[in-house]
């Protein structure tokens, strides 16, 4: 149970990155000027933030299993 509370704290935290990575790519990057604002908080919440937090889920949960094994 431990393993898969640390994972999902790890997956809140890489949203929270996800989210705020998102927000900058979108401004830096997108050459539209109307409604960039709107564009960047949509892609950060719902596409590049849930990636990371999956990512992140995933990864920490890889991590903690291998690393069980070895010690």
């Amino acid at each position: 149970m431990r393993i898969l509370g640390v994972a999902a704290l790890v997956g809140v935290g890489g949203y929270i990155l996800g989210v705020v990575v998102g927000i900058a790519l979108v401004q830096l990057l997108s050459p539209n000027r109307f409604d960039q604002g709107m564009e960047s908080v949509m892609t950060g919440f719902f596409v590049v933030g849930p990636a990371g937090a999956v990512l992140a889920f995933a990864v920490a949960l890889l991590v903690q299993l291998l690393g069980r094994g070895k010690g």
